[in-house]
């Protein structure tokens, strides 16, 4: 079976129907796996070094002999569904390219490893009996039967003629594709001169009114790195503090959007988290919003600024006001330490989905703890591949399931989890038109997302908002604000696309 785009960080490419998994004279087969030993032990490639490219042997069985033969241990021959051998990606202009006399590198091709099949120009040469290394910049994928990740050596290599889940759906469902690429409208400003915007600014402020327009212009058009060094050089030039000149001159949502801006990221988040915390009631949606979408370097800078700022840990203000097993989902996701790798173990794969389905729809109450433990600790790229597999066994992805199993702030705080994962800025998006939807504006909300998204992936987000709700964020910020506080989200916003 193919997994369209899967899974989403590289690897396992789709085998044409037909075709020969295992490789011929001219598309060899995958390097370090031996299918004879069920997916569970390296071969040595320095036997087959000299092999011709004709009558190519693999794990002692040549391409005359039967083609799929019962792996050890009972398994289902290759061809089963779910355990297609990856294909060799199909490059141009790259063979089976026999050695040049002498045994050096085919001539015309520097840096390919000639007469190593299946070898890509500027793969390293693999130790016997390792898997083979990644070709420069691409991520390492490990196969079923592979030493799973750290501190799960004895996760099981699933066995696909057991019966484990529930019947499979009738429609393939699209992965979800990892977010790497991001893009945002603030940008380090060209020609910047931190003193010369300082001095606009004063004049902005100085004597008889505002001009808040030379504001908007100046701070709307700089990175916040820059907006510190203005921030530095107004003090420097006139010996005053810009944020409490900006304070006393300006007000409304148009003031708190302003200082927002000229508060470094890390500071305005540990603060916001601060304000959701502190007084009665507490805004449990801020507190999701931050922790969930946030890398773990981010997190970590945010703890430590929190407790410069607060004297206090964010872990202890979070257990001061929260309860239960939500308490203990913002405690995990605040220790930012999930797993970062590019690694995809599908037989721990098949392992978390057969938990995730235990957990919750095939028993009486749910288990939330281990949901917990998979959604908080496990890498994105690890956990899209689960998503996926969720649904296709489950006929129901992992979102629903929550829904069912789960309520209140634990049920939006997993949601939030889960969406962060598949798609970050589709997640904003969605935060942001619920904050201008119906009578009212959640302007606290509007203002966070516009000035921390602004420099990370705001485009990004704009385009995920005009697919989803089918106008632009451009436009319905335009009719559900006013003034100078418009102006500025206007101006965060960058474009009517």
């Amino acid at each position: 079976m193919s997994y369209p785009g899967y899974p989403p960080m590289g690897g396992f490419p789709s085998i044409p129907t037909g075709s020969n998994p295992w490789g011929t004279p001219s598309n060899p087969p995958p390097i370090g796996l031996d299918m004879q030993a069920g997916f569970s032990q390296q071969y040595n490639p320095q036997q087959y070094m000299t092999q011709p490219a004709s009558g190519f042997a693999f794990g002692g069985m040549n391409q005359h002999q039967g083609m799929y033969p019962q792996a050890s241990g009972g398994y289902p021959p290759p061809q089963a569904p779910g355990y297609g051998a990856p294909q060799q990606p199909q490059v141009p202009g790259y063979g089976m390219y026999p050695p040049a006399p002498g045994g050096g590198p085919q001539p015309g091709m520097p840096g390919f490893n000639a007469g190593f099949p299946g070898q890509l120009p500027g793969q390293p040469l693999p130790t016997p009996g390792q898997p083979p290394m990644p070709a420069p910049g691409q991520p390492q994928v490990i196969f079923p039967g592979q030493q799973p990740m750290p501190g799960y050596s004895q996760a099981p290599v699933v066995d696909p003629s057991m019966p484990q889940y529930p019947s499979q759906p009738s429609g393939t469902p699209s992965i979800p594709q990892l977010q790497t690429v991001t893009r945002g409208t603030i940008t380090d400003a060209p020609n910047f001169d931190p003193l010369r915007d300082a001095e606009v600014l004063r004049k902005a402020m100085k004597g008889f009114g505002t001009d808040e327009q030379a504001i908007i212009e100046c701070l709307g058009s700089r990175s916040n790195k820059q907006r510190q060094q203005i921030s530095l050089s107004f003090k420097t030039a006139y010996g005053k503090d810009l944020i409490k000149d900006l304070k006393s001159e300006l007000s409304g949502n148009f003031e708190k959007t302003i200082l927002a801006m000229m508060k470094p990221p890390t500071v305005y988040a540990a603060q916001e988290i601060c304000d959701a915390i502190k007084g009665a009631g507490t805004d449990e949606e801020c507190l999701i919003e931050i922790l969930a979408s946030r890398t773990n370097a981010e997190i970590q800078e945010i703890v430590r600024v929190y407790k410069t700022e607060f004297k206090k840990t964010l872990e202890q203000a979070i257990k001061s006001d929260t309860s239960g097993h939500f308490q203990r989902l913002l405690i995990s996701l605040s220790q930012g330490n999930r797993d970062e790798s590019t690694h995809v173990d599908m037989s721990l794969v098949q392992r978390d989905v057969q938990e995730l389905y235990a957990a919750g729809e095939n028993r009486l109450g749910t288990d939330e703890s281990k949901f917990n433990a998979i959604l908080c600790s496990r890498s994105r790229a690890h956990l899209n591949a689960v998503f996926y597999e969720y649904q296709r066994m489950c006929n129901r992805d992992l979102e629903k399931s929550i829904c069912r199993e789960m309520s209140g702030d634990l049920e939006r705080g997993m949601l939030a989890v889960v969406k962060c994962l598949k798609n970050t800025q589709n997640f904003f998006a969605e935060r942001l038109y619920k904050a201008m939807k119906g009578a009212g504006t959640k302007d606290k909300t509007l203002i966070r997302i516009m000035v921390s998204r602004s420099e990370v992936d705001l485009v990004d987000i704009r385009q995920e908002y005009k697919r989803m709700y089918g106008r632009s964020l451009y436009t319905d910020i335009t009719g559900d604000t006013s003034g100078d506080y418009r102006k500025i989200l206007l101006k965060l916003c960058g474009g009517n696309d």
